[in-house]
């Protein structure tokens, strides 16, 4: 596989936040970690991540050192309601893939609609045969 998971496995899982240890939150809000389906094609591997509350601003794709990053900020909720029963919890995304050698970082695409993130990730193109022309000196 040409795409990993730098701290969690690709297998699914239900929603829970993330084990941040030693890390700082501004927020005071949990961190989860967005469930993904990886496909891949002879061009090219696509990432789906659903985030639910996230909107297309409040999204962060950043690419550092071979290492793709998602950060999903979820907007807040309308004021001047009263909660009176809460089944899930809300809170930010945060995601980190290895990238290999494999993968064209220069023409990464990302689209976000309701709530999905869908990330592009083209293959280099293989090396194709050519001759090289010899110039003397």
């Amino acid at each position: 596989m040409t795409v990993e998971s730098q701290s969690q496995e690709l297998n699914p899982r239900e929603k829970r936040p993330l084990d941040l240890k030693g890390a700082e939150s501004t927020s005071g809000e949990p961190r989860f970690s967005p469930l993904v389906d990886i496909w891949e094609s002879d061009e090219c591997l696509t990432v789906v991540a659903d985030m639910p509350g996230v909107a297309a601003d409040g999204l962060s794709v950043n690419l550092h050192e071979n290492v793709l990053t998602i950060l999903g900020k979820v907007a807040e909720e309308s004021q001047g309601r009263k909660l009176l029963s809460q089944e899930f919890e809300t809170g930010d995304y945060y995601r980190q893939f290895a990238l290999s050698e494999l993968i064209d970082q220069a023409k990464i695409k990302a689209s976000m609609k309701d709530g999905v993130l869908i990330l592009t990730l083209p293959k280099q193109a293989p090396a194709q045969p050519r001759k090289i022309e010899v110039v003397s000196e």
